[in-house]
């Protein structure tokens, strides 16, 4: 018997492991069109649809069914399953897991990563991790629940267009944002994005990007550690590795992951993100 971790779509995790987790796909709509990220289409398809769209695709929560039909599989083979969702104040999904998991207590275990994208994705790593060390379910379970706590997610958007179109902002701020070249460093604390800062231009959105990681309490590099980027173009994000390479100094081999649709809707192209576990 082993344990397998069960994550969303909207998680974002290294390429190197992605095969490594049961994943229960959140759908966009484009319209009529349904999309299920990865499955019929690409990251880049996406996001050239983003662009070109007029309106917001539309996401959508997975239903209790789609959790069950994963739960049954996994439990038919003997093993049992560590389920890390989407953060329940951003979605619907995380109670969807629960009721699916009513079926098989004892067997299923859903934590609520309280995150999203790649801060979901260094929780599900370290998942995986504990699994590989021989930790049971309810044991994996039980130290996310206090690990999570530690998880910090930190990005800056390159522009506000996106979350003008989903009512996030005013059509004013948005126009004042994009005139003055605004930069949001935004966050996801207590299970909510949170805008910590706006910067004029690229530079000062990288300078409060690191300012807002030190105050973050700094990396623990001896825990998962995810960079990420929204769009078809990484170059913003290895120019601030570049920039800020004595943040990353001595620790080879960043993972580096694309940020997929449930995410990209609402930050568009553009963005840069780093997650980690905090020191504090």
């Amino acid at each position: 018997m082993s344990v397998k971790i069960v994550i969303d779509s909207s998680a974002d995790t290294a390429d190197g492991i992605k095969d490594r987790f049961e994943t229960v796909a959140l759908p966009i709509f484009f319209g009529d069109e349904k999309f299920i990220d990865g499955v019929n289409i690409t990251h880049s398809e996406f996001y050239e649809k983003l662009k070109s769209s007029e309106h917001l695709p539309k996401t959508s929560q997975a239903t209790p069914y789609d959790y069950s039909e994963v739960y049954r599989k996994i439990t038919e083979r003997g093993d049992d399953a560590v389920v890390l969702t989407i953060s329940k104040k951003l979605s619907g999904t995380y109670q969807s897991a629960v009721i699916a998991a009513e079926d098989y207590k004892g067997q299923v275990y859903v934590v609520d990563s309280d995150t999203v994208t790649i801060g979901a994705g260094v929780l599900a790593e370290y998942a995986l991790l504990l699994a590989d060390a021989g930790m049971s379910a309810k044991e994996i379970a039980e130290t996310l629940e206090t690990a999570k706590k530690r998880v910090r997610l930190i990005a800056m958007v390159d522009t506000l267009e996106y979350l003008r179109k989903g009512g996030r902002i005013s059509k004013t701020v948005a126009f004042a944002g994009e005139l003055l070249s605004f930069k949001p460093v935004i966050c996801v604390e207590d299970g909510e994005v949170k805008l910590l800062g706006k910067a004029h231009g690229a530079k000062n959105g990288n300078n409060l990007l690191e300012q807002e990681i030190n105050k973050a309490g700094g990396v623990d590099f001896d825990m998962p550690v995810l960079l990420g980027y929204s769009g078809t173009d990484s170059t913003m994000l290895h120019r601030y590795i570049e920039d800020f390479s004595k943040l990353w100094a001595g620790h080879v081999g960043l993972n580096i992951s694309e940020i997929g649709s449930v995410v990209g809707t609402h930050a568009g192209p553009g963005a840069i993100a780093a997650a980690f576990f905090s020191n504090k």
